[in-house]
């Protein structure tokens, strides 16, 4: 049975995102692009006789879009990760000249001395 403990969970491999993970989240981000695209060009044809310098911008956005979308969805897949650092420090053990130092800083002395 697992523990559900709210601990962090660390990554222990550098592996890539998967391949259909990757072209599905480019693809995704390809159509929204390509819809807010449709959307400006039919606002532009709705306001060119109403509101001109809106339906411009609606205009220059429709045309820019394309070629970003494009652009965005063959950028390639993610960089890989960098590993974690598999160096772990030896644990720091009290010098002896420290121990003594704050024995005998103590009023009592060890071993019955006085």
């Amino acid at each position: 049975m697992p523990k559900s403990g709210g601990g962090e969970v660390f990554r222990i491999t550098g592996a890539r995102q998967g391949l259909a993970d990757d072209v599905r989240g480019r693809q995704r981000r390809y159509i929204i692009s390509m819809t807010v695209r449709t959307l400006s060009v039919i606002a532009a044809a709705v306001l060119w006789n109403v509101e001109r310098h809106v339906a411009i911008v609606a205009l220059a956005l429709g045309i820019l879009l394309p070629y970003i979308a494009v652009v965005i969805a063959n950028a390639g897949r993610e960089t890989a990760p960098s590993l974690p650092s598999t160096f772990v420090p030896a644990p720091v053990r009290p010098a002896l000249g420290a121990a003594e130092a704050s024995v005998d800083a103590d009023t009592e002395r060890p071993y019955g001395r006085n």
